[in-house]
């Protein structure tokens, strides 16, 4: 390279003093060299005036490379190479380089604020983090807030209505009082006559005057008849007041009170002679306290003259009373008494005649077997009459057996039955029968007055029948249905219950079925089932 001048191609680069950089004839390349020796630069080549060339920052090779051209024009004429310089200035004047200059210097300044910059940004990011979450807290606070207010509102005016009905309340509670008030004093003039709701109450029926039979509350039932007529002629039934004057006149004051009483008796006697007339034992409370409330009337209506019934008397009406409805009740168990002891002694019929069909039959057997043996033996058929025999012992030991039971009204079979669609799956009927064959005895039970045929799950034989019915019976004294007749043999009890039973009571049991077989009852709930499928898949018309 000759002292002076620059190679072609190698230019004075504008980012960086006293460097030259290469035009390789497009674009300007990272090659650069020091400017020391080149007198006077080359002038720049034309470009594009909305190209900038790109000036990278990097340190390149200070070598051209090997392809370089216009090398022929580093000894060019003086001239040419002012003309070219001028050129060259003009050109990055149009293509603003000063004020490319200008913003290299800016951004050298800026590159020197970014790690100031860059410090403060870490900085107030440590401190906006915290107060990120502090807003994204406060937030979520303001979001509750807000849901809180409205909670608040809500429950402002649930208070405001409760106040609304509390004072209404108030208003209400003063007039219970007053209702209280009024309904006691009606409740001591109104006897509770509501026969229903008396039988739920009553249980069992408890005899005020226990006696032995009705003939005896017939009796003394008559007594108390008399007494009240003699105390009604006595004139001790009703009193009344003796200084009564009528007109300054004693005795026609008198007179007016016996004449009143008179009539206040003649009324409590209707009331009581009705209370008898319509007596039923469960209504026999409210009768005496409906008699007691006219009693009390009489003394409120009577009262200017003094005139009540005698304690005396009212006592003779309610004993009366009482008499009544424990005759009633005898009456009504003597009733029932007869009745069960018409249906044992009718069974008790049906049985023997069983056993007289049975032992005539079997004696008739044995008649024809005993003229059949003789036959046999005449003819010398000993096989015959030897197997004749064995029959006729059989017939023997039958009848003896037969006679036997006849003799021995304990001897029977135990039944245990139940009746699923009639009263539920807990709960069995328990009885004995001296019938020939039980089943006869429980074909009966499950006639029309029952929807379904009862099924059995016991058939037990025993020669004291009745004592283990009995026992049966003891052992689910709890479980019974029927409290009041203790001859309705129906306990609330699971049929493998009443088997544990029998294993404890040791009794022989051939066989128990513990599942009902229900067969109608079975049938009938498939029927229904069937109709109520059939109903909901029909469209409605």
């Amino acid at each position: 390279m000759t002292s002076g001048m620059a190679p072609a191609g190698w230019y004075p680069d504008v980012q960086i003093p006293n460097t030259l950089r290469w035009w390789d004839g497009q674009q300007w390349t990272q090659h650069t060299a020091p400017a020391e020796a080149a007198a006077t630069p080359a002038p720049a080549p034309q470009m594009p005036a909305k190209t900038a060339p790109s000036v990278p920052l990097g340190p390149v090779p200070a070598s051209p490379p090997p392809d370089s051209r216009h090398r022929g024009g580093l000894f060019g004429g003086k001239r040419e190479f002012e003309e070219e310089v001028a050129r060259l200035h003009q050109e990055l004047e149009a293509l603003g380089v000063p004020e490319r200059n200008q913003l290299r210097s800016e951004l050298i300044e800026l590159r020197s604020q970014i790690p100031a910059l860059s410090h403060e940004r870490d900085e107030l990011a440590a401190v906006v983090g915290p107060l990120r979450i502090e807003v994204a807290d406060l937030q979520t606070k303001q979001q509750e807030l807000t849901a809180l207010r409205s909670e608040i509102q809500s429950l402002q005016q649930q208070k405001s209505s409760l106040d609304a009905e509390f004072v209404q309340l108030q208003g209400l509670t003063q007039q219970i009082g007053a209702v209280k008030a009024e309904y006691e004093e009606l409740a001591q003039q109104v006897v509770e006559t509501r026969e229903t709701a008396i039988l739920q109450e009553v249980g069992i029926y408890q005899y005020r005057h226990p006696l032995d039979d009705a003939p005896a509350y017939k009796a003394r039932l008559t007594g108390i008849t008399a007494q009240i007529k003699d105390s009604a002629r006595a004139g001790t039934a009703v009193q009344g007041s003796t200084n009564w004057t009528v007109n300054g006149s004693t005795r026609d004051g008198a007179r007016m009170v016996k004449e009143f009483s008179k009539l206040m008796l003649r009324a409590y006697n209707n009331e009581a002679d009705n209370a008898v007339r319509s007596m039923k034992p469960y209504t026999l409370d409210s009768a005496i306290a409906r008699l007691t409330k006219a009693r009390e009337t009489i003394v409120k209506l009577g009262g200017t003259m003094n005139i009540r019934v005698t304690d005396s008397y009212h006592k003779l009406r309610v004993e009366e009373l009482e008499l009544t409805a424990d005759y009633l009740a005898k009456m009504a168990e003597q009733k029932e008494r007869d009745r069960e002891e018409r249906a044992r002694l009718k069974e008790e019929e049906i049985a023997r005649r069983e056993f007289e069909r049975e032992q005539d039959r079997l004696r008739k057997e044995q008649a024809h077997y005993e003229s059949t043996l003789a036959t046999m033996r005449a003819q010398g058929d000993e096989a015959a009459a030897a197997e004749l025999e064995s029959k006729l012992n059989e017939i023997g030991d039958a009848l003896d057996g037969l006679n036997r039971r006849s003799a021995n009204i304990r001897a029977g079979h135990v039944y245990v039955i139940s009746n699923v669609g009639a009263f539920g799956p807990d709960m069995v009927k328990i009885g004995m029968t001296r019938r020939l064959d039980p089943m006869d005895r429980v074909k009966e039970l499950g006639d029309a007055s029952v929807p379904f045929h009862y099924d059995v799950h016991a058939l037990i034989f025993s020669d004291d029948a009745v004592g283990l019915e009995t026992s049966l019976h003891h052992a689910m004294a709890d479980s019974r249905v029927n409290f009041v007749n203790m001859r309705r043999e129906f306990f609330r009890v699971h049929p493998r219950t009443v088997k544990e039973m029998l294993d404890g009571f040791g009794a022989t049991v051939v066989e128990y079925v513990e599942q009902p077989e229900a067969l109608e009852w079975n049938q009938s709930e498939n029927h229904r089932r069937e109709l109520l499928a059939s109903h909901q898949s029909s469209p409605t018309t």
